[in-house]
């Protein structure tokens, strides 16, 4: 297998940048492409190398297919990537409606991405930092060669999203050395493990498989240049979190009761606010961490974690076989379907697919001001505060079109029936007139408990899928 190429890699396939706590996102058009092409042959981007002293700064850039041209790239170049990436988030109705893009959350009402921008800039620094990051890296090329469309700022990174959840604490670890087997029929439980492949074009994923170049038009007897090896989609979404009415509606159904209050809005996440998951950490997960080491494997009907929970959608912690599979035989009933629990029924993993094949890695931002639940809970403006989300993956149509349409969205998640994410989820009416304003929760004994009439909390605001590329890709683009 190639060695990763962390040299040629941009920085937030693998920090992340949490450690630089301020960050803004500037959303750009091509105004002047020499200019542009110019300031982007200098631009003193972060690689993934480790240093002896980490950076102070960050600088990130990423582009959209639309970018790309307005760069120079030509067409035959250009349609050589993937499809949806060509055809950008809002660019298809059909796209909308599988990723949930509709209601309050059609693109007709996003703030943007209606144009797609050109180019994603991603700025970070250490706390105060920012704007001395912004006036070092501004100058002739970049005002001649970028408008400036939008600024994207962020809150200061501290690990918790604005509903008041401990966040990011199942993100996956990536097998940089491809020590972890990606074995289809050794490895069959799950793990918080992933190859580089599903980060990174140019290495082998999950199916030991490695993403197709996307060769540059070259000028006769030269070597084509692959655009996409040590690159990565990024895609981008501003999700307004409506964090008063979220607290506000869990108070009325609680009764004013902050314990009971507590327990609900813990029974929709999946988690405690402190980060604990409902289901104790008593498993040996390869890549885990404190508070993340355990399955659903013990919990099938939900009955301590809701199936329909959002960290259980997120990620359904399946292998590519039930907990208890082991030798030949019983690998061979697994796969062909004929495996049974113990009460006669087909397990639910059979509905959902193996997680390792649609992980994402993802490398969000909080925006707006804070909003502690006692201050939620008074009256007050539905002001803008909410999530940049990002994430990085090698396709978009297997890892986030595939969590966002099949687990996130779907209002039959797992064999439910008519319910979406309780976080995330539109209360869209089904087609055939089915409501999806409910969630329920199981009980050991007894019926169900349900909430009814569950408002939108999150709205989108804008989106848009970029490609991350190389180093020596953006090099390329930029005519060096």
């Amino acid at each position: 297998m190639p060695a990763v190429d962390f040299a040629d890699i941009q920085g937030l396939a693998r920090f992340g940048h949490g450690r630089l706590r301020a960050a803004e996102f500037l959303l750009l058009e091509v105004a002047a492409p020499d200019a542009a092409r110019a300031w982007l042959r200098s631009a003193p981007l972060t690689t993934a190398q480790l240093r002896e002293t980490p950076p102070q700064t960050a600088l990130q850039v990423a582009l959209t297919a639309d970018g790309l041209r307005a760069l120079g790239i030509t067409e035959a170049t250009v349609s050589r990537f993937p499809q949806p990436f060509l055809a950008g988030m809002a660019g298809e109705a059909s796209r909308s409606r599988r990723l949930g893009d509709v209601g309050d959350n059609d693109p007709l009402n996003w703030q943007w991405g209606r144009p797609a921008p050109h180019v994603l800039l991603m700025l970070y620094a250490a706390e105060g930092g920012l704007d001395a990051l912004m006036a070092e890296l501004r100058d002739t090329n970049f005002d001649t060669g970028f408008r400036v469309m939008r600024r994207l700022p962020t809150g200061i990174a501290r690990g918790i999203e604005p509903f008041g959840f401990v966040d990011g604490v199942s993100e996956p670890v990536i097998d940089w050395d491809q020590t972890f087997t990606t074995d289809l029929h050794r490895r069959l439980g799950y793990a918080n493990m992933l190859a580089p492949g599903e980060l990174l074009l140019g290495y082998p994923n999950e199916y030991q498989e490695t993403a197709p170049a996307v060769l540059a038009e070259a000028a006769p007897g030269q070597r084509a240049t692959d655009l996409a090896r040590n690159g990565s989609f990024l895609v981008l979404r501003q999700l307004h979190q409506d964090v008063r009415g979220f607290w506000q509606y869990l108070d009325r159904v609680a009764g004013a009761d902050p314990a009971q209050r507590d327990r609900l809005a813990s029974l929709m996440v999946g988690r405690h606010r402190d980060g604990r998951g409902l289901i104790p950490d008593h498993e040996n997960i390869p890549g885990g961490r404190s508070g993340n080491n355990f399955t659903y494997s013990g919990d099938v009907d939900g009955n301590v974690c809701p199936v329909g929970a959002h960290i259980r959608r997120a990620n359904p912690r399946t292998g590519d076989h039930p907990a208890g599979v082991s030798g030949r035989w019983s690998w061979l009933m697994s796969t062909l379907g004929f495996r049974r629990r113990r009460d006669g029924l087909a397990g639910r993993h059979d509905l959902v697919a193996s997680s390792r094949f649609h992980r994402l890695v993802r490398r969000g931002r909080e925006y707006g001001s804070r909003l502690s639940v006692d201050e939620a809970l008074l009256p007050g403006p539905d002001e803008e505060r909410g999530i940049l989300f990002v994430c990085l993956c090698a396709d978009i149509v297997r890892q986030f079109e595939f969590v966002q349409e099949a687990w996130l969205y779907s209002a039959r998640f797992d064999g439910l029936g008519g319910e979406r994410d309780p976080l995330t989820g539109a209360r869209t009416p089904l087609p055939d007139g089915t409501m999806t304003d409910h969630y329920s929760a199981p009980r050991l004994t007894g019926l169900p408990e349900r909430l009814e009439g569950l408002p939108q909390f999150v709205t989108v605001r804008g989106g848009a899928y970029f490609f991350m590329p190389g180093i020596r890709a953006l090099q390329f683009i930029a005519g060096a």
